[in-house]
């Protein structure tokens, strides 16, 4: 199993999340952040915040915002494999491996889906992430939802992912939670998820999770490989529904006309981590 974070890691977070933001509201005012200003914004010293920055992000902080800087959706759409020979290779079944990250998840059943969660225990607690503070759930058998509360807000964020489950029990206890959350946001160790949703639904999400970390497709092609090509404005619906964010990767769905299209936990977050996983793809190679 992955440990818990250290307090330094959740520190680190912190800092990364505060620095992402940084970034992204002088991106919105058409400004570029010298090292000198984004390490003095965040009470650190140059050196060290370029090595913290360049360690989580993959990049270094000029090089994160170049990327910010370039029309990132249609060049990332413009490089992406087609879903299908993706989604092939992944296998889509209910084991798959994207690095170093095991991912494991079971659909519930029609008859458990529509009790809504009668009967279940949901622990949830709170996190941190380098895209914000995020909400997560889980049952026994894995985490059944993940929400940011960046542009939301924490209350609302519960709420949104507590009334998926109407009928079930929920206790406060991050604990069972958190090395599933720790292996979703490190991207290595095990993390075990609960899928609770209609099947064309589930076949979505199926999809998604066959999406590489950097790499992106449309709403169209999903709907092309789950066998519903007419179903455009159906699957974006149930894009929009992913109950566990980030893990299953709805923020890799875009527009066919290469805009950035909705996103359930705010278009800020979700351009952030196409950002964050495009240079460390390209880092990578």
């Amino acid at each position: 199993m992955t440990q818990a974070p250290s307090l330094d890691a959740r520190y680190h977070y912190r800092l990364i999340a505060r620095a992402l933001q940084e970034i992204d509201a002088a991106e919105s005012a058409g400004e570029m952040l010298s090292l000198q200003v984004l390490a003095e914004r965040l009470a650190m010293s140059p050196a060290h915040f370029q090595r913290l920055f360049s360690a989580w992000v993959g990049v270094s902080p000029k090089r994160y915002q170049q990327y910010l800087r370039l029309d990132l959706a249609r060049d990332l759409l413009a490089a992406r494999q087609p879903l299908d020979v993706v989604a092939d290779r992944a296998g889509l079944s209910g084991t798959g491996r994207l690095h170093d990250l095991i991912l494991r998840w079971e659909a519930m059943t029609p008859g458990e889906f529509a009790r809504a969660g009668a009967d279940v225990t949901i622990h949830w607690g709170r996190f941190d992430s380098a895209f914000g503070p995020l909400i997560a759930m889980g049952t026994s058998q894995g985490l059944c939802g993940m929400g940011f509360c960046a542009e939301m807000g924490e209350s609302d964020a519960f709420e949104d992912l507590a009334k998926r489950w109407p009928a079930a029990h929920f206790v406060h206890d991050p604990k069972p939670l958190t090395a599933w959350v720790t292996a979703a946001l490190s991207g290595r160790g095990e993390a075990r998820m609960t899928l609770i949703g209609a099947p064309f639904q589930i076949k979505v999400w199926e999809a998604l999770l066959a999406i590489p970390s950097g790499h992106v497709t449309t709403y169209s092609d999903i709907a092309t490989v789950i066998g519903h090509p007419k179903a455009t404005r159906a699957v974006g619906t149930a894009v929009g529904r992913n109950p566990i964010s980030y893990l299953i990767p709805c923020h890799r769905a875009l527009r066919k006309s290469g805009g950035l299209g909705g996103y359930h936990w705010g278009l800020g977050v979700k351009r952030a981590m196409l950002g964050w996983e495009a240079a460390r793809a390209d880092a990578a190679q």
